[in-house]
């Protein structure tokens, strides 16, 4: 079965919180109370975040976290890669293949197209558009960068 991680899971969740309101820095401990995540889960994969370069953080009595740039700008692939690696669904189909039967496999070519069809879909799906903004924007352009949900109803019900 393909499937995202539990942390990459959490990880959109976690970045979703930071796309809204645009521009505005949260801290860790805000995003946690949010999303109701642990804030040792949080904290671990805004640093993952950071280092992949998808989120900037500022340090002091004003810092916090903040997408490091627009929400439609920052794929569904990109989030996967900065947790879990590049998308690979066989081992032919990573950069760095190390398959024994390499040289003799008749269907490698055929899970690398698969590969590369899944990894175009995932490129072509935005943060905005996982996060509910741009449909936001479709129908109530006044609200389009300034909805969050209640904290009565977060995404996915996570505890």
């Amino acid at each position: 079965m393909l499937r995202i991680s539990k942390l990459t899971d959490y990880g959109t969740v976690i970045l979703a919180c930071l796309a809204t309101p645009p521009g505005r820095r949260h801290t860790a401990a805000e995003v946690a109370e949010y999303t109701r995540l642990g804030l040792p889960t949080v904290s671990k994969l805004l640093k993952h975040f950071h280092h992949a370069g998808l989120v900037t953080s500022v340090r002091g009595a004003r810092g916090g976290y903040q997408l490091a740039r627009p929400a439609r700008e920052i794929s569904a692939a990109s989030i996967i890669d900065a947790i879990e690696g590049p998308v690979a669904i066989t081992e032919c189909s990573g950069n760095h293949s190390a398959c024994d039967i390499e040289t003799v496999c008749s269907t490698g070519g055929s899970w690398q197209s698969i590969n590369a069809a899944i990894r175009r879909s995932l490129d072509g799906i935005s943060l905005a558009q996982l996060s509910g903004q741009e449909a936001v924007a479709l129908w109530r352009p006044e609200l389009a960068g300034v909805v969050r949900r209640t904290p009565t109803a977060r995404p996915g019900g996570r505890t």
